[in-house]
């Protein structure tokens, strides 16, 4: 007996506002919301503001948007509002231009590159847990998030990183990330133009932003490099008229890559600290495989073979909760996705949080399981499915630097330290720009000693 496909649904989320649309669900319950929508269809048309999108559900039709990026190009209501802060820079611009900007930007992520970063990943790794004292009690994300901010500065920028800089850089971005995510879930258009203490702080962090990174171009520009982003910026051409990248444009395309480089690899490993806490046989698990791998020294490239769990874990953590949470693109020409027509110009939303939550392809997605990462397991996912960096030739350029930064890192203090949550913390998600765990509070308690210490 044969059966019929059912017939793609296309459908409309329940609750929106006239004109307004559904932000105020987006803005204050934004998981909760899209978990609601694959009861309406395949397709899901929501209200941003006076943007009418849909909403992507289905991995097929996930991995046909992110695969083919000149029908389904970057734009919409996010991409849209963060221009304005990052202009036409490489996860920004439209397809055309993607295609010469990352061109010029791969030799500073090919694998022989992120070798020499990772040396720079040691030496910070060591830094940061060196600093710790047994009992000590510290806010996990906090210091994590100093440590990418570290990473990125020094390896892909070759930039110093002097610590009253870094905190300063920290408290912008956090400023500018919030203020366009706010911006992008209640477009109140003109009311953001008003001098509130919100704008104003908004204004000033974007132009520290804009100081800090003129000094790091004005360094390197008197002191030319050769491997590094900023140097290989610097000696960019257009292909068609010969002519440099201008200093705004470099400078976007460093805004974004550190915005992109730090926030959310610093979540990914607070979520993976807080979830091995919980968890006593992946806990069990990874100490056994680091101390055999490492027994206390530093993770280097060379260690990878040998911390197969340790990516397992990162894995996981990933799909259950993607820094990159909810993305748009917008149809350049006439098309059809998930049997749905859909005119030039359509609004389309996806979100891997929404993508790598659903049970008929992740049993109990909230459960925490690093097993599931097993090959047998991974290899039977359908493509679109674990989007975490996106997908097609629009997929994170830096992919490689943030799995080998998260492994390296993650192994290494798990080598040296076992950190237990204070009585008083809990895990409270936070959805902004990134998804982030928040402030966690944790307790040093040693394990090895670095090799090479007292």
């Amino acid at each position: 007996m044969t059966t019929t496909p059912s017939r793609p649904r296309a459908g409309v989320a329940p609750g929106g506002l006239p004109l307004l649309g559904h932000p105020w669900q987006l803005h204050a319950r934004p998981l909760e919301f899209l978990s609601s929508l694959p009861a309406h269809g395949d397709l899901v048309r929501i209200g941003m503001g006076p943007w009418p999108a849909y909403v992507v559900y289905r991995p097929d039709a996930a991995h046909q948007m992110l695969t083919d990026s000149r029908t389904f190009d970057k734009g919409g209501p996010f991409f849209d509002k963060a221009r304005v802060l990052f202009g036409s820079s490489l996860p920004m611009a439209g397809w055309r231009e993607h295609r010469w900007q990352r061109r010029q930007m791969q030799p500073a992520f090919q694998p022989g590159r992120i070798d020499g970063y990772a040396v720079v990943m040691g030496e910070e790794v060591d830094r940061m847990t060196t600093a710790w004292k047994p009992g000590q009690q510290l806010d996990v994300t906090a210091a994590l998030t100093t440590l990418t901010l570290r990473i990125v500065t020094r390896s892909v920028l070759a930039a110093e990183a002097e610590d009253s800089a870094v905190a300063e850089v920290l408290e912008s971005l956090h400023t500018v990330i919030d203020g366009i995510y706010q911006r992008v879930m209640l477009p109140l258009g003109p009311l953001y133009r008003l001098p509130t203490p919100g704008s104003l702080r908004y204004r000033r962090a974007c132009t520290r932003l804009h100081r800090a990174i003129d000094d790091i171009i004005a360094a390197r520009r008197a002191a030319p490099g050769e491997h590094d982003l900023v140097s290989i910026l610097l000696n960019a051409h257009d292909d068609d008229t010969g002519e440099p990248m201008s200093d705004e444009d470099i400078r976007d395309q460093l805004m974004v890559m550190i915005g992109a480089g730090f926030e959310t690899t610093a979540n990914t490993l607070a979520f993976a600290l807080w979830l091995i806490s919980q968890h006593p046989k992946v806990r069990e698990q990874l100490h056994a495989e680091v101390d055999a791998t490492l027994a206390g020294r530093t993770a280097t490239p060379a260690d990878l073979d040998g911390l197969s769990y340790t990516q397992r874990i990162i894995h996981e953590v990933m799909r259950m909760y993607p820094a990159g949470w909810f993305f748009t693109r917008v149809t350049t020409t006439d098309t059809t996705l998930a049997g749905h027509p859909l005119p030039k110009g359509t609004a389309l939303l996806y979100s891997a949080y929404l993508l790598q939550h659903q049970p008929d392809l992740f049993p109990d997605p909230e459960r925490f399981d690093p097993d599931r990462w097993a090959a047998d397991g991974a290899d039977a996912l359908p493509r679109g499915a674990h989007v975490p960096f996106g997908g097609g030739n629009r997929k994170r350029i830096g992919d490689q630097f943030a799995l080998t930064e998260m492994t390296l890192a993650l192994a290494t203090v798990c080598t040296r330290w076992d950190l237990t949550p204070d009585p008083e913390a809990t895990l409270h998600v936070q959805v902004r720009g990134t998804l982030g765990p928040g402030p966690l509070g944790m307790t040093c308690t040693p394990r090895n000693t670095p090799a090479g210490s007292a």
